[in-house]
């Protein structure tokens, strides 16, 4: 394959939020109601008082997702570009991304593994290969978040 040869995806219309942090953003799945747009919300809170350096909302509830040249990109739907449901307050216009690349994909799941095997450690979306991080449902998973991202921010 030539260095200009472009290798893309059918862009996917997937259920999850996405959240540039910095540079890169991290996608966030989980079944409804189980605090994706909590957990963006928190992370766009966390840039707002220092603890992130910037944080800002590509996509909530249906995010638009393409690999392009071995970068999965995500996107909002048109129709929900900017806005944010914050579950009990309703749906909040906030300023958004239209398009960033992925480098975590955090997964809200009922009860993560204690010890995650090596396969949990990873998931491939559209033939991308990205860390992945399992959080519980019914937790306060900004912490172990903040972490995660402060890791993958330093071996950049």
């Amino acid at each position: 394959m030539a260095a200009t040869d472009t290798v893309v995806s059918q862009p996917a219309s997937v259920h999850a939020t996405a959240v540039l942090v910095g540079g890169r953003a991290v996608l966030i799945r989980g079944n409804s109601g189980s605090g994706k747009s909590r957990l963006a919300l928190a992370l766009l809170q966390a840039a707002q008082d220092g603890r992130l350096s910037f944080a800002r909302l590509v996509a909530d509830d249906r995010t638009r997702l393409e690999a392009v040249n071995g970068r999965l990109l995500a996107r909002p739907a048109p129709e929900l570009a900017g806005l944010l449901e914050v579950r009990g307050a309703g749906i909040r216009q906030v300023p958004y991304e239209p398009v960033a690349a992925v480098f975590l994909v955090i997964d809200i799941v009922h009860e993560p593994p204690r010890m995650p095997d090596a396969s949990d450690l990873t998931v491939a979306i559209n033939g991308i290969s990205l860390p992945r991080l399992a959080v519980a449902s019914n937790g306060e998973p900004l912490p172990l978040v903040l972490a995660e991202i402060a890791r993958f921010q330093s071996h950049r």
